[in-house]
């Protein structure tokens, strides 16, 4: 097995893509504090209907799900011994961690009476029945779990090998306990929404395969992230680091198999249920349902063909349209196909938005920053000595 040493990218901090995303930093921050101070209704077109909105379907939903990628590799290198995506792990989990945090932060906005969070976790007041104190609990603790889990990037920089040789003595419990606590909280995401019933669409609402939908796209999203991340910040990088595009080759035969898996599950459950009558259905609701279907099955037939699969630009768009797909469900399952009734409606207002996209730009200039401070990414290795992962050797490790 070959080793892969991180290294700091380096380079100017202040980039062009931090001076332009910045700003929205800033005025996502400021608008936080509006809300802390003059309440949700200062910022946020919440009501009695929908009291949840953007922040929870997109910035909690689809953010954590798009933070999956630590945890997604960390199943395939630690559990499956797949040795030769370790390389991808820390930049991952790294995003990993921004993802979930900005997922904790909008949880924390959204709720109305923030100063109560304290009551969570008193014991006496725990309701053990709720699938929200379990999402919360695993959040909670799976953040902490991540930010001990690259904690050795922070130690190597300093050079503090006392600490770091500690670190890694519980690292393997640290490691399964990340690789567990996710399948528990992603799937509860999905549980959430049973409750309303008839409320969401028959197209997406389901009591039995929710929580498996929900499980079955955070592994989409999460290696369709790796894929996609890895491929900008190769092409930020403009050469420099390690390639690891042949990694991205490989990991494509896996995600077929989630994809595959989800589409098929997805109309046999219609099937079963005899709900197919609304796939014809010449409304917003039926194009929403076929265009999910369109953007999952795109990436399956790129990653079906070899020539296509070697291709580093349709693999970026395999990448891009599984992450858009993905997303989508979870939009739809959780706010656009969601109908209270009782004449409510909801459209997210300018600061949601702009909240929304604080939290993105926080944490691109955030990773950004980090690369280029931390052995995040891999080092570029001689090619006597690189492994020619590119020729798919079909050994495990």
């Amino acid at each position: 097995m070959t080793t892969h040493k991180a290294r700091p990218l380096g380079g100017r901090l202040v980039s062009w893509p931090v001076m332009l995303l910045a700003p929205f930093a800033v005025m996502c921050a400021m608008l936080i504090v509006r809300r802390l101070f003059a309440g949700i209704a200062s910022v946020s077109a919440l009501n009695g209907g929908y009291p949840w909105g953007l922040w929870i379907a997109f910035d909690l939903l689809v953010g954590t799900g798009l933070a999956c990628g630590g945890w997604a590799l960390a199943w395939m290198v630690y559990v499956f011994n797949r040795g030769e995506y370790h390389p991808l792990v820390r930049s991952a989990l790294l995003a990993s961690l921004f993802g979930y945090s900005m997922g904790g932060l909008s949880i924390t906005i959204d709720v109305g009476r923030y100063w109560n969070l304290p009551y969570f976790f008193m014991p006496s007041h725990i309701n053990t029945s709720s699938v929200l104190f379990e999402t919360a609990v695993c959040m909670t603790i799976y953040i902490g779990v991540m930010a001990l889990e690259f904690a050795p990037a922070l130690l190597e920089r300093f050079g503090w090998r006392v600490p770091l040789r500690r670190l890694n003595k519980v690292m393997f419990f640290l490691i399964a306990l990340g690789a567990v606590l996710p399948m528990m909280h992603q799937s509860s995401m999905g549980s959430l929404m049973i409750v309303a019933g008839a409320k969401v669409h028959p197209l997406w609402q389901s009591y039995e395969m929710l929580p498996l939908f929900s499980l079955l796209t955070a592994f989409i999203m999460g290696f369709s992230m790796v894929v996609f991340e890895g491929s900008l910040v190769r092409a930020g990088m403009r050469g420099a680091g390690a390639d690891e595009t042949p990694l991205f080759y490989r990991l494509s035969r896996i995600i077929r198999v989630f994809l595959l898996l989800f589409i098929v599950l997805r109309f046999a459950e219609l099937i079963w249920r005899h709900k197919t009558g609304y796939l014809w259905h010449l409304d917003r609701f039926a194009l929403s349902f076929w265009a999910e279907i369109v953007l999952m099955s795109l990436p399956l037939l790129i990653f079906s063909l070899r020539g296509c699969r070697r291709d580093a630009r349709l693999l970026f768009i395999g990448a891009l349209s599984m992450v858009i797909g993905s997303a989508f469900w979870r939009m739809n399952y959780s706010l656009l196909a969601f109908n209270p009734g009782g004449g409510y409606h909801y459209f997210p207002t300018a600061s949601e938005i702009l909240i929304t996209l604080g939290f993105i730009a926080i944490e691109v200039c955030a990773f950004i920053l980090l690369i280029r401070l931390l052995p995040v990414l891999p080092a570029p290795q001689h090619p006597s000595t690189q492994t020619e992962v590119e020729h798919e050797p079909t050994h495990h490790y």
